[in-house]
């Protein structure tokens, strides 16, 4: 039997499914999993841990920010900076202001570049003059995996953070465009130009910032879909990939042309 749960976090549609008979804990824990962890990793709460960072310019973290910290920034050493974390500004510029849900038209900023300064030392995080973070994706990433690890308990699970999956066991068909794959284990991630996209001076704007320019991604590819060992890198990859990196690591690739 397939259980399910669906709720609002992050931003986004968040889907639960468990193949077992029982799994009310489970369920209601995974669900708080991730309300907690957007109590730290949320750049549009203003009560969170990441956006007293970004306030304060350095804090002692908490060990999810901290861990969640580090894999962008490693993520960015192995992407030569595709996968940047500090392009909060740029999607500010862009319009990306608040949730998705909220958007409105507006002028549209300067383009911010990425590769900001962020320190870690233990538990304390201290960004350079100006520089902000956003975790959007691979903080959902992150999330689904920890809810999938307690799901995982009860049986075979798969978390859906919008379109950031997770799964731990069992046989789960995924339709990708005209394919559908099976993933027994593992993560799957999409980043693409049609998913998120709004009006901002007139112009179209989407998501997905090019750190090298400040500004969203200007390419011939529409989306790319990938599968990797968990939600995490799939996210970091499929980034890496729409702004021409190498796959790295990853045991497939989807790419869609405009």
């Amino acid at each position: 039997m397939t259980l399910r749960r669906r709720f609002l976090a992050m931003g986004t549609t968040i889907e639960l499914l468990v193949d077992a008979e029982r799994a009310d804990r489970p369920l209601a824990a995974a669900e708080g999993e991730f309300h907690r962890l957007e109590r730290v990793l949320t750049r549009f709460r203003d009560d969170s841990e990441l956006s007293r960072l970004n306030h304060d310019g350095a804090i002692d973290a908490g060990p999810d920010l901290v861990r969640v910290i580090a894999l962008a920034l490693d993520a960015r050493d192995r992407t030569d900076g595709r996968f940047d974390p500090t392009v909060h500004d740029a999607l500010l510029a862009a319009g990306y202001d608040r949730t998705f849900a909220e958007l409105t038209d507006g002028d549209l900023g300067e383009p911010r570049p990425g590769g900001g300064g962020v320190h870690l030392d233990g538990s304390r995080i201290v960004l350079d003059e100006g520089v902000r973070v956003d975790l959007g994706g691979i903080g959902k990433g992150y999330a689904a995996e920890r809810a999938a690890e307690i799901l995982a308990v009860a049986g075979p699970a798969l978390v859906n953070a919008g379109g950031d999956i997770a799964v731990r066991g069992g046989a789960w068909p995924i339709g990708v465009e005209d394919v559908t794959l099976e993933l027994s284990s593992g993560g799957l991630a999409t980043s693409g130009r049609d998913r998120r996209r709004w009006s901002r001076g007139g112009r179209e704007q989407h998501h997905l910032i090019d750190p090298r320019t400040g500004a969203p991604a200007r390419t011939e590819l529409l989306r790319v879909t990938v599968v990797a060992d968990d939600a995490v890198e799939a996210e970091v990859q499929a980034k890496n990939v729409f702004l021409g990196g190498r796959p790295e690591g990853c045991a497939y690739v989807l790419a869609v042309s405009a």
